[in-house]
């Protein structure tokens, strides 16, 4: 792709992590548009997000973070919006539904994101698997990574998350509560084709990188026993998109790790649903 609508020095600069679900939407919204932009990859797991020049750009310690025009724009959902803004005739066009209703149910399920969905994604994700990572390190390594955190809950979610793993509460309550969200889009996807109603939009990018992560944990049986929300699942990462923005991007370091503990995590989400 050929980003010829941008004049030298307007290329969007993207900090990102291949493996980030927040990044990941990004990249996908990006590939919806045909849009290229320049990506500057941070290594989460080594502390990069922390170092202070970054946290200059994203005092949240996260990814992703996009500059473009001299502007510094934050937070994956706002972003998804902007892409929308910056280049609404590109790519396969608007990513936003053009009626109000449908608009407003598009962003009710990504501020369900930004309000609890997301950081019960990091639960389950380490409960599983990341905490090998950082349990591979050395303990100092590892506090001084939680002590960097500004968000104390967030914090003390981790901790427990590294060294409890599936035994942690957190785990329990992350697992149940996709699995109620699944309930939730099987109802709405059983009356219409995407989430937002009849046209494919930012609400289905938002929930892209999470279906895949589901299955990568070994928990994706909430999704399968679902016939509406598979085949949705199924519609959604059949797209063009999909491969340029999140599965070109997979990284099989951490694809070693879900394949190993994979199958344990399903034991244990089908242990906790059926209580």
């Amino acid at each position: 792709m050929e980003n010829s609508s941008e004049r030298p020095g307007e290329v969007p600069v993207l900090y990102h992590n291949d493996m980030s679900v927040c990044a990941a939407k990004v990249r996908m919204a990006f590939a919806e548009k045909g849009v290229v932009f320049d990506g500057i990859h941070l290594d989460i797991r080594a502390g990069e997000a922390q170092h202070p020049d970054y946290v200059k750009l994203n005092p949240n310690q996260v990814v992703p973070t996009l500059l473009h025009r001299g502007q510094v724009i934050i937070e994956s959902n706002v972003i998804c919006e902007y892409i929308d803004d910056a280049w609404p005739d590109r790519g396969t066009g608007a990513l936003r539904p053009q009626g109000a209703l449908d608009r407003a149910r598009m962003r009710l399920w990504m501020k369900r994101l930004d309000e609890g969905m997301h950081a019960m994604t990091g639960v389950v994700s380490t409960c599983v698997a990341f905490r090998h990572q950082h349990l591979a390190r050395k303990p100092e390594d590892v506090q001084a990574w939680l002590d960097k955190m500004v968000d104390s809950a967030r914090r003390e979610r981790m901790r427990s998350c590294v060294y409890q793993g599936l035994d942690s509460s957190y785990f329990v309550d992350g697992v149940r509560r996709f699995d109620r969200l699944m309930a939730e889009f099987d109802q709405v996807l059983g009356q219409s084709r995407w989430l937002a109603g009849d046209q494919f939009s930012l609400a289905d990018i938002a929930y892209a990188p999470y279906l895949v992560r589901l299955h990568h944990l070994g928990l994706d049986d909430m999704i399968q026993s679902r016939p509406a929300v598979r085949d949705w699942s199924e519609r959604v990462l059949d797209r063009p998109s999909f491969k340029a923005g999140i599965a070109d991007w997979f990284n099989s370091k951490y694809l070693t790790i879900f394949e190993r503990e994979r199958d344990q995590a399903r034991k244990k989400a089908a242990e906790i649903l059926s209580t």
